[in-house]
């Protein structure tokens, strides 16, 4: 066992149980085992409200709570395992009973990844770690190199995007529990998947959230859009900071992750002089070190700051990398016509230029959205620091009836889409069922128990979605049919447009990999040229003897153009409305003879790829 994880109850070997929690809001705190034979055993108190024992007789699977100053039980709050639910008693689990077979998996190298985000409830009709496992070699032949799991900590009943988790290092029971979580990632490995986490610490769940109870986990000095903001530069915060970093080293250690996704770090509220952000990089970073593994962190913020992906040494966090909203936001804008809600600051053909060659549209300029200047530079942030997307689980669950692309825009509009994330310097990421055009939409579902929590969750959802226009129709989150309208339907895959979609998707990763000037992420070899009045996006990418050119045409018309183009021969690579791709043909050669421009006639919504090489 890593000496670094000390907290919860931790399996010794031989029916030992080491129990370490933090309570310094309790006076004296005993372990009550329950199950298999009861038990009450008191802990002994340690420095800074740390409470502590190492106990015999304590086998795996036996069942606990902390009862604090001989009054309150309470779960665990650094419970490994919650076989009944957030309100039930915690699990002692032993790590050592799984066998991994991937010794030899030492990561992925940042530039090769290929994001995959799935919802583990609703990837499959099961709903489980185990039913993922026969998809991989689907993924795999995808192209994909890289799952990213929504968050899997242990949150009210079996229906939940995950964001509402209250036991951080306990892996949600009706998901398969923590040994369904290394089978599966066992499986990826084997697969050469990477697998990385989606975990939350600006907030916690509201039902079962019992570590006011223990501890000041939480602070009223911030606010966050889900509660009480928790506690990372007040009083007692340096034990909450702990809890946090020795979770994401929990799940490094224990569960062999490959990364973790940090969820909404514009609500982490620290105003240390050591952010909580760049203490957790670097431990994370450290434990890769020791373990002799790639592993990533990567944040989620809609503040636009660089500073979160900048070297340690140039004053940043040290963060590996960070969403792109912005990217979104201009493709999507462009593709749909909607300029509602955050979309007002989107739109132009420059914007889409911008995003595509800096990450970020907003690097300082006013936003009319936020009524005020926005973001700062990326000049010093490579592009393998941005992750880039047409969907995801925000973008599309979000919606008020949480429709996906697919049933917003033309397949035309869909190819396009796909080759704008794949095509540019960033790291891309699918959201499951996006590399067919999955139509089932992908709703906010929920289980809570509490009949007063359900009943604000849908009228704060109803709210929610005023400044965007989306009308009524809001779906009941508790409701168990949407959820179950937000499964995938998978088979779609191997059906008509779905399917050549998929192969769409396929062949552009593939072109990603394997021509140079695509797989070479740097910035400083691309040259972006925005047409506004065409409605063109045309692209230039290089490395060392070859060079592609893409037109991106948002255009609903045929549009004729000159664009200065290098002398010489330019074989087309992939066009979106060649009838390979159902795209009725095109009028583009299948070679351009250049002079030091060339003239083209483009297909609305069209996606081309074109290259030179030095002998061509």
């Amino acid at each position: 066992m890593n000496a670094e994880l000390t907290l919860g109850a931790v399996y010794l070997g031989e029916n030992r149980c080491r129990f370490r929690v933090w309570a310094p809001l309790a006076g004296n705190v005993a372990v009550h085992i329950v199950a298999p034979r009861e038990q009450l055993i008191p802990l002994a108190r340690e420095k800074r409200g740390y409470h502590h024992g190492v106990l015999e007789g304590i086998a795996p699977g036996s069942l606990y709570f902390y009862v604090l100053d001989g009054k309150r039980e309470r779960p665990d709050p650094a419970s490994r395992c919650q076989p009944q639910g957030v309100h039930g008693p915690s699990q002692v689990v032993d790590p050592y009973a799984f066998t991994w077979s991937d010794g030899c998996w030492f990561g992925r190298a940042q530039e090769e990844l290929v994001f995959y985000e799935l919802h583990v409830g609703t990837f499959t009709p099961e709903g489980t770690f185990d039913a993922i496992i026969p998809h991989l070699d689907e993924l795999s032949a995808l192209g994909i190199t890289a799952i990213e799991l929504m968050p899997v900590a242990q949150f009210p009943g079996s229906r939940n995007w995950g964001y509402d988790g209250v036991y951080p290092f306990a892996v949600q029971n009706s998901y398969g529990g923590p040994e369904g979580l290394r089978r599966l990632v066992d499986a990826c490995h084997r697969r050469r998947l990477a697998v990385f986490l989606d975990v939350v610490y600006n907030h916690l769940g509201p039902e079962g959230n019992y570590l006011g109870d223990f501890a000041p986990y939480f602070t009223d000095r911030y606010r966050t859009p889900w509660g009480r903001a928790v506690n990372l530069d007040g009083p007692g915060s340096d034990e909450v900071r702990r809890f946090f970093i020795e979770n994401a080293l929990y799940w490094l250690a224990e569960f062999h992750l490959d990364g973790l996704r940090l969820d909404a770090v514009h609500a982490i509220f620290d105003f240390s002089a050591f952010h909580f952000l760049e203490e957790l990089a670097a431990a994370v970073h450290r434990q890769a070190e020791k373990l002799g593994r790639r592993v990533y962190v990567i944040a989620e913020s809609d503040l636009n700051d660089a500073r979160l992906i900048r070297p340690r040494a140039l004053g940043g966090y040290g963060l590996d990398a960070q969403w792109s909203d912005d990217f979104h936001h201009s493709l999507h804008a462009l593709l749909t016509g909607e300029r509602n809600g955050y979309y007002r600051d989107f739109g132009g053909l420059r914007q889409m230029a911008k995003a595509f060659s800096e990450g970020f549209v907003y690097t300082g300029q006013y936003s009319a959205y936020r009524g005020r200047r926005h973001g700062n530079s990326t000049r010093l942030c490579n592009a393998h620091r941005f992750v880039v997307f047409a969907q995801n689980h925000d973008q599309v669950g979000n919606r008020a009836r949480g429709e996906r692309l697919s049933t917003l825009v033309s397949f035309a509009a869909l190819k396009l889409a796909a080759g704008a994330v794949l095509l540019s310097p960033f790291l891309p990421l699918l959201f499951m069922g996006e590399e067919y055009g999955e139509t089932a939409p992908f709703q906010y579902f929920t289980s809570h128990t509490d009949p007063e929590l359900a009943e604000a969750v849908r009228r704060g959802r109803r709210e929610e979605f005023t400044a965007f226009e989306w009308g009524d129709g809001v779906p009941d989150p508790q409701d168990e049919e949407t959820f179950l309208r937000s499964k995938l339907r998978r088979e779609l895959y191997r059906q008509g447009e779905h399917r050549v979609l998929f192969e769409f998707y396929r062949e552009l990763i593939r072109l990603r990999r394997e021509v140079p000037a695509l797989s070479n992420l740097d910035r400083e070899a691309m040259e972006v040229v925005p047409l506004e009045r065409e409605r063109l996006l045309f692209v230039r990418r290089w490395s060392a003897g070859a060079e592609v050119a893409m037109f991106f045409s948002f255009a609903e018309t045929r549009k004729t153009v000159t664009l200065p183009l290098p002398a010489g021969k330019w074989r087309k690579l992939l066009d979106a409305a060649d009838e390979r791709w159902l795209g009725g043909g095109s009028p583009v050669p299948a070679v351009l003879e250049s002079g030091g421009e060339a003239t083209v006639t483009l297909n609305p919504l069209a996606c081309i790829l074109f290259l030179q090489t030095k002998e061509g």
